[in-house]
């Protein structure tokens, strides 16, 4: 069995232990668990993605709760492990958790929690840097300076794409692709084309709202519209952003065939899980169309599809949606709470996504888990805060 060569200890006489299985941003979450009484270990080891046998190693024979990350294959074996070592709260350090086995987790009596919620915005912004970075192409106006190959302003050197006008498409219409079609539509002046099950209706008023505001001003009005299909979008939008949920359904959402149905100058974007894009195809797709562009924060992970990084026309980077300051640690902190609240047993907060009260560092968190995604199958109780 794997050891893990290195971990950092605080509190070491605390009553119940905790694992985190990386090092997290911020010293809060850290704080808010020794002072209820927890010894919080954290392993230092320097490797990127922890195997079954690491995190088996690092939960041991006693295991009040661990913090996990979403690289992690947490299913029957690490949460029997856990189980076996008295454990009965795990939280992944993401809002997504495509990466845990849930029903292995409740039949172990395992709560597992998430952190949405404080992502929003930070996730949005990116997806929307990723749409500019595209269509003005400064990641290789970038490059091209730095290689010294710039000895003078030429009328056809890196000419990109105008946003201002356009419609912008928006595949997943909840929280973070509503912000990001927010931002677009009133800071470019997008129109707005967007696919979801459900009516975004406060969406719908925002840019109803911002087009009236722009014709009262004297401007062209922006407009949107529901699509009643994905292809829809996918052939009308001149920037499209994914932010669906990762399940069987949107496995290779966007392949080969929707690829081809966008159109020859489309800017893509992917905030949201990888495997929504079929990236071989991708790949092909770039190679054979020069002026479509793409930019990736997410991919088949862990590696890129060979080929990707060649492309000239894809941006890719490694993952950063959420990592602004405040919202990786918040949800260092979310995943903490989440973990100590079913130590002491806690009830579950009433709305995950409403987590204010556990970010204020003025005043101490509300006594309850701020997110658990298998609260009822586990019959917790439902706070009154």
């Amino acid at each position: 069995m794997a050891t893990p060569v290195s971990i950092e200890v605080w509190n070491p006489n605390g009553k119940y232990r905790v694992v985190s299985t990386k090092p997290m941003p911020g010293t809060r979450w850290i704080r808010l668990l020794t002072d209820q009484d927890c010894r919080v270990e954290i392993c230092t080891q320097r490797k990127t993605i922890l195997s079954v046998d690491d995190i088996l190693a690092l939960i041991g024979d006693k295991c009040d709760g661990v913090i996990g990350q979403l690289t992690e294959d947490w299913g029957e074996v690490l949460f029997s492990g856990l189980s076996r070592a008295g454990g009965r709260a795990f939280s992944n350090m993401a809002v997504g958790y495509n990466n845990v086995d849930v029903n292995a987790a409740t039949k172990y009596g395992v709560a597992v929690g998430n952190t949405p919620g404080v992502l929003t915005e930070t996730t949005a912004e990116l997806a929307a840097s990723l749409s500019l970075s595209a269509s003005r192409r400064i990641v290789e106006a970038d490059e091209f300076m730095r290689a010294g190959l710039y000895d003078g302003w030429l009328p056809h050197l890196f000419v990109g794409n105008l946003l201002k006008g356009q419609t912008v498409g928006v595949i997943g219409a909840g929280r973070i692709g509503s912000a990001y079609a927010r931002m677009m539509v009133e800071g470019f002046k997008m129109n707005l084309i967007y696919y979801d099950l459900y009516q975004a209706t406060r969406l719908e008023k925002f840019v109803t709202a911002y087009g009236e505001f722009l014709k009262a001003s004297g401007e062209a009005p922006v407009t949107w519209r529901r699509a009643s299909t994905m292809e829809e979008v996918l052939r009308e939008a001149d920037v499209i952003s994914l932010h669906p949920v990762l399940d069987k359904t949107t496995y290779h959402l966007v392949n080969k065939e929707r690829l081809s149905m966008m159109k020859k100058e489309a800017i893509l974007v992917n905030c949201s899980r990888g495997p929504v894009i079929d990236e071989a195809a991708l790949v092909e797709h770039l190679k054979e169309n020069p002026m479509f562009r793409v930019g990736l924060d997410v991919f088949e992970e862990p590696y890129m599809k060979p080929g990707l990084a060649d492309m000239k026309n894809a941006i890719v980077v490694p993952h950063i949606a959420s990592a602004s300051k405040w919202t990786r640690e918040g949800m260092a902190t979310l995943a903490a709470l989440n973990v100590l609240g079913k130590i002491k047993g806690y009830p579950v907060w009433s709305d995950p996504n409403r987590v204010e009260p556990f970010l204020n560092e003025n005043s101490p968190p509300p006594a309850a888990c701020p997110s658990i995604v298998n609260a009822k199958a586990l019959g917790l109780t439902a706070s009154k805060l």
